[in-house]
C-alpha cells in the first residue's frame, strides 16, 4: 500500500468514528431528554373497584401446601 491509500484508509476511519460517536450523543441526550419528561398515567380504574378509597386494606386469601397444614397440626 502507497501513502495515499493508507491516508485515504485513515480519512474515512477517522469519518466513520466521528459519525458514530455524533450518532451515539444524539441518541443518548434524546434519550434522556425522554426520561426527563413527566409521566402521565392514566388508570382505567375496574367497575368494582370504584368505591375503594387508596391505601384501604382489602381481603386476601392465604393458599397453604400440604406441608404447612401439617406443622400446624
Amino acid at each position: 500500500m502507497n501513502e495515499v491509500t493508507v491516508g485515504l484508509y485513515l480519512v474515512c476511519f477517522a469519518a466513520t468514528c466521528g459519525a458514530a460517536i455524533a450518532f451515539m450523543w444524539t441518541t443518548m441526550t434524546a434519550t434522556l431528554r425522554e426520561l426527563d419528561k413527566p409521566i402521565k398515567r392514566t388508570y382505567d380504574i375496574h367497575p368494582e373497584m370504584e368505591d375503594v378509597k387508596d391505601g384501604e386494606e382489602l381481603l386476601v386469601f392465604r393458599t397453604f401446601t400440604l406441608e404447612e397444614d401439617t406443622e400446624e397440626e
